[in-house]
């Protein structure tokens, strides 16, 4: 884990924050084990904040208080460090997923958005708020593309994506749209040397997790999370036992799912459909 003394506290408010707990946890004589503790969570997540790499949370803000004795001054910075240009639901996600060393996605109407081309972004994007202005649209097209780019950095994350081939059925904006996003899923599915996609079809029947997408991400130094989400809403759970159980949902439907050689058939057969009048 990166150490807190290694980030320069006044690079973003995210920072500051991590670097006024640390000072705040050491008046204090305390350890990042013992002010776990103290507000029901581990040492690993005590540094996560001071390192910087976790957003702050109003509701530990206000245990940190409390046992620090600092009144609300951690909660105020919490107020600065939580801006994003992600939605709220998904913003503490959106951070994890940049530490990510492998992220396994089920996704039942949609290809992950780590995958999706810029037409296709902006077409689930436009369908999902029809009312939006086009520059609202092209701001969350925008993230959603530097998200993807994420996956060739060197230190990017490996992608397991099982897609439901209701994915490839359901077309999103035109045609033409649907078949530049499977020939590039198909792409990506056999020549990226991190990416795994398969495909869970119609014939496996209901899946384990057939409620909403569900992502599983693992880290180096931290415990695994998943992330569930459904329309203009999402969760991140990091209760151990609970995650367990999303793990072992997701083994499910991967033994359910096409190999992945089967997958990128149906994928690249499905593109073609899309060229036929």
């Amino acid at each position: 884990m990166t150490q807190a003394k290694d980030v320069d506290p006044y690079v973003s408010p995210r920072s500051f924050y991590g670097a006024e707990l640390r000072r705040l946890r050491e008046e204090n004589r305390l350890s990042q084990e013992q002010l776990g503790e103290r507000v029901f969570c581990s040492g690993a997540y005590i540094g996560q904040f001071e390192a910087a790499k976790r957003r702050p949370q109003q509701d530990m803000s206000r245990l940190l208080d409390g046992v620090l004795g600092s009144g609300e001054h951690l909660q105020r910075l919490c107020r600065l460090a939580q801006e994003s240009k992600h939605p709220e639901y998904f913003a503490d996600a959106a951070e994890l997923e940049k530490e990510a060393l492998t992220i396994s996605a089920y996704t039942p109407m949609l290809i992950p958005g780590l995958l999706q081309t810029e037409a296709y972004a902006r077409g689930i994007t436009r369908a999902a708020q029809p009312f939006a202005a086009d520059e609202v649209v092209e701001r969350h097209v925008s993230v959603r593309l530097e998200r993807a780019r994420r996956l060739d950095d060197r230190s990017g994350p490996e992608l397991w994506a099982i897609v439901h081939e209701a994915a490839l059925r359901v077309v999103v904006d035109e045609p033409s749209v649907m078949r530049e996003q499977l020939e590039q899923l198909a792409e990506q599915a056999h020549d990226h040397h991190r990416v795994m996609v398969q495909v869970l079809p119609f014939a496996a029947g209901p899946p384990p997790l057939m409620h909403g997408t569900a992502i599983i991400m693992t880290f180096a130094d931290a415990p695994a999370v998943v992330y569930t989400e459904s329309a203009h809403s999402g969760q991140l759970i990091d209760e151990p036992a609970l995650v367990t159980r999303f793990q072992k949902s997701y083994d499910l439907v991967r033994a359910a799912a096409l190999s992945p050689k089967a997958s990128l058939s149906l994928i690249a057969s499905a593109a073609k459909d899309y060229t036929t009048p």
